[in-house]
């Protein structure tokens, strides 16, 4: 009778994961550059003499869809849309380089050029920086200019040019603070080709009806195997019950 319950139990808690996950997504929907989580629930047994006939479920997101979303036209000058499928390179807090597809940039009071997230852009020499107050603009393969406000017609200057990655053949992961590393630490290798559109957003591939669909799946999922549950406590009291009566 345990083997259904452990059954049933570890089925509950896959389906709860998985309720995480899809409520990620969705809170993401409307996030520049979100790459949607994706969740599996493989089976598993304990390898012991006695447990081995023990089915599990394990649930637990395995990576993160990398196909592209939509890209709108924004106007604003330090919105940037990457073409095909290259990574923007980003400091994360803890000073290692993770990456993102997340565009809608800034300059912060230090200088410092930062997404929404407020990561600061890596170049292709580290961190990016303009000065302070100067207008930013980018060129199509991620250089980064700058002009002076105080002299209009001065050319703005090459100041950096952000580090834009290829993924291919790398084993990119999704972490819970959204951002993607290469699995087993590493850096990604520049990608010289790759190229980026300013003036635009590329926002969240999350399919919003498909994950609907998947948390109500994911919500009776959870409900069938409480029932199994109950169907065991039901099944164990009749046992009793016949037992008593010997």
């Amino acid at each position: 009778m345990d083997r259904m319950i452990y059954t049933a139990l570890t089925g509950m808690d896959a389906a709860m994961r998985q309720q995480r996950a899809v409520a990620s997504n969705l809170a993401n929907a409307n996030t520049p550059g979100f790459r949607a989580e994706t969740f599996a629930t493989m089976p598993w047994h304990l390898e012991a003499e006695s447990l081995d006939v023990r089915g599990f479920a394990q649930g637990a997101v395995r990576g993160a869809d990398l196909s592209q979303g939509s890209v709108n036209r924004t106007g604003r000058d330090l919105d940037i849309a990457v073409s095909g499928e290259a990574l923007i390179a980003f400091q994360s807090p803890a000073g290692e380089e993770v990456y993102s597809r997340r565009g809608d940039m800034d300059v912060d009071a230090a200088g410092r050029l930062i997404n929404g997230e407020g990561l600061q852009a890596m170049g292709l020499n580290g961190p990016v920086v303009v000065p302070p107050g100067w207008r930013v603009s980018f060129g199509q393969d991620g250089t980064v200019f700058a002009a002076d406000p105080a002299a209009p017609g001065a050319p703005p200057q090459e100041v950096a040019r952000i580090k834009l990655v290829s993924p291919a053949g790398s084993a990119v992961v999704k972490d819970l603070d959204n951002q993607l590393r290469v699995d087993g630490g590493g850096v990604l290798p520049a990608d010289p080709t790759a190229q980026i559109a300013s003036g635009a957003l590329e926002q969240s591939n999350v399919d919003s009806a498909g994950t609907l669909v998947a948390m109500i799946d994911s919500q009776r999922s959870f409900e069938r195997r409480v029932q199994i549950i109950s169907t065991a406590e039901q099944l164990d009291q009749s046992s009793a019950s016949l037992m008593a009566l010997r």
